[in-house]
């Protein structure tokens, strides 16, 4: 039990790094010092997809649900509703540019505003 989960646990963690690398920069606007957790952050989120690398968490994931004895993502809320958000069917390299894409503009957009606003405090 503690195995699956510590796995779960890891999908939650996965999914908030996600968010983080998708959204962080409207955390800026409240806590601009996070830029030093955001640009590293939304750095590597754009490398792992626009160069289809694994996420690290991945394998551990998985280790974790091995020795929790389960073989897949079957059961309970978090592998029903979470798992399919990170890990969705029929991920191509193509969808991965394109999500790499979308959080470089999203990215973008959100430090471009941020940038202006900050150049019209002074």
């Amino acid at each position: 039990m503690a195995w699956r989960l510590a796995a779960d646990a890891l999908v939650v963690i996965h999914l908030g790094f996600i968010l983080f690398v998708l959204l962080g920069g409207l955390l800026l606007l409240r806590w601009p010092r996070l830029i030093w957790l955001h640009l590293p952050a939304v750095a590597w989120g754009i490398v792992v997809e626009c160069l289809h690398l694994g996420c690290p968490l991945t394998p551990w994931e998985n280790q974790l649900r091995g020795m929790a004895g389960q073989a897949g993502y079957d059961g309970g809320f978090i592998e029903h509703y979470l798992i399919p958000l990170i890990y969705p069917a029929g991920l191509t390299p193509q969808i991965q540019i394109w999500l790499g894409a979308i959080v470089v503009l999203v990215n973008l957009t959100v430090y471009a505003w941020l940038i202006w606003r900050w150049r019209n405090k002074a």
